[in-house]
């Protein structure tokens, strides 16, 4: 019966905290569907009032987007970047860069965190029923990319029959290898360069992927070749064009000018593509990972920075929970423990993500950084709850009746009898939670914090290289996690001295 009484505290809690989001969410549809029939759409007034111009994408898909060390500072280079700048331009706005998974890039798109996302995304059918688009402003043809050693085993899109064949996830590719690869298995990945990593291993057979991008690929890479898939793509969905937010038929507009001026120039073959191909050049000159040790060393910083914080109100917010559930009223007790049930029911990525693009839907200057430490803490507290309440009923219940027969109160009893000794039960426990802490932080990378795996990835775009960015953040990771175990066992040394 108290199981199933606390399981009905779970739901309702669960009910209450969803269904106003919700509620709130359909409200403002219905309210936007009302004021898109009353009034003019001000999507483009909107950025020029704020004064920027928020654009997101997936810096790992060369010559479109990728980066490039420039005076020892990470700079977004490539065909969209350029695009995107004359674009502001145009609007007389600052461009605003906001580097994420290609799969949350629509995901930013519907909850506002970014104006628009240029990321050589195509305009299939599927995603102009939840976004627009601009008119196309570059055309390629979708290639496989292949180990050269299987130059002569690969060479149509009927040969993969049997074989695994690598897209990104949430890209037209992805779908077209389902629909058109007859007898391909197909694996999707996040990065492009985890799906050459992949290749390379053996764990895929090939990539599709733009034309674009798959000879630069090639370009830099002698073991890798690259031929036309010949897949077929409906007309509509061929090339690649810029994506707003359902609704913002002014922004759309300007884009299409900025477009049509662009292509009366033609800039992005005369000088858009060869500054990216500029850069890549650069790029294979200089990728040894020695050039880069700032991206790993900024990586790092904000890798602790995160811990740190969250390793603080995590404490906090766990030493609160654990009382709570300890406590006599069944409120606090049965709120502590849906909480806890809860956050350590859900992984850890999903909250993260719930943080940024649901909370952040309501809170729109909420930074991923700050959203990344929130989700983080609140995650890292249910875990020290349990801790700190399992260290807590180690103590003999007599030493806590002693101390209330000598007059102390409840609040002494546990500040000078219960918590000190709890402390010293649980500090292997609660050290092994910070030193987890350090590495599940890297998580934060998905919603495009600049952490010690948000820069690794960069590496490995900038240098076409993929395991040796991964080697080098395992050994960062290993020095840093033992380092704190070392700290972390003294202490426990001396309190057993003690």
């Amino acid at each position: 019966m108290k199981k199933l009484k606390q399981l009905l505290i779970l739901f309702t809690l669960l009910v209450t905290l969803f269904i106003p989001v919700s509620q709130i969410k359909a409200a403002d549809n219905e309210g936007a569907a009302t004021n898109s029939s009353q009034t003019t759409d001000d999507s483009l007034q909107k950025v020029k009032d704020k004064g920027t111009l928020v654009v997101g994408l997936s810096a790992d898909y060369p010559p479109y987007e990728f980066t490039a060390k420039v005076d020892g500072k990470t700079k977004y280079v490539g065909i969209d970047i350029d695009l995107a700048k004359q674009f502001a331009k145009d609007m007389g706005v600052k461009l605003v860069i906001k580097n994420m998974n290609f799969d949350s890039l629509l995901v930013a798109l519907e909850t506002h965190k970014v104006d628009a996302v240029i990321s050589g995304m195509n305009p299939t059918t599927e995603r102009q029923k939840s976004v627009d688009f601009s008119n196309i402003y570059y055309t390629g043809g979708k290639y496989i990319v292949i180990n050269k050693k299987d130059k002569t085993k690969y060479t149509t899109k009927d040969s993969f029959s049997g074989q695994t064949v690598g897209a990104q996830n949430g890209t037209l590719e992805y779908s077209l290898i389902q629909k058109q690869m007859d007898g391909a298995k197909v694996k999707g990945l996040a990065k492009l360069n985890n799906l050459i990593l992949a290749l390379q291993s053996g764990k895929v057979a090939g990539v599709l992927m733009e034309e674009a991008t798959a000879k630069a690929y090639v370009q830099n890479n002698s073991n890798l070749y690259a031929f036309n898939s010949k897949v077929k793509v409906n007309t509509n969905e061929t090339g690649t064009a810029i994506a707003f937010p359902k609704g913002s038929a002014s922004l759309v507009a300007a884009a299409n000018k900025t477009i049509a001026d662009v292509k009366k120039a033609d800039l992005i073959d005369q000088q858009y593509v060869p500054n990216a191909a500029q850069y890549m050049q650069t790029a294979s000159k200089q990728n040894t990972m020695l050039n880069y040790w700032t991206y790993f060393a900024k990586g790092l910083e904000y890798t602790l920075l995160i811990t740190v914080v969250a390793v603080f109100f995590g404490f906090i917010l766990g030493v609160l929970l654990a009382l709570m559930r300890l406590s006599n009223g069944k409120i606090l007790h049965s709120l502590a423990v849906a909480y806890i049930e809860f956050i350590r029911g859900t992984p850890l990525m999903v909250q993260v993500m719930f943080v940024y693009f649901g909370v952040g839907a309501i809170i729109q200057s909420l930074p991923a950084l700050v959203a990344g430490i929130i989700a983080v803490s609140l995650n890292s507290a249910a875990y020290v709850a349990e801790v700190i309440r399992s260290g807590i009923e180690s103590i003999a219940i007599g030493q806590t009746e002693a101390a209330r027969s000598l007059g102390l109160s409840q609040k002494q009893t546990y500040q000078y009898v219960v918590i000190p000794q709890a402390i010293k039960n649980i500090w292997p426990a609660l050290g092994n939670e910070f030193i987890t802490l350090i590495k599940e932080s890297s998580i934060v990378s998905v919603i495009g914090v600049g952490d010690l795996m948000y820069q690794t990835q960069l590496v490995q775009s900038a240098t076409y290289k993929g395991v040796m960015p991964l080697f080098i953040t395992m050994l960062i990771y290993f020095v840093v996690t033992f380092t704190l175990s070392k700290v972390l066992n003294y202490f426990e040394g001396k309190m057993k001295h003690a």
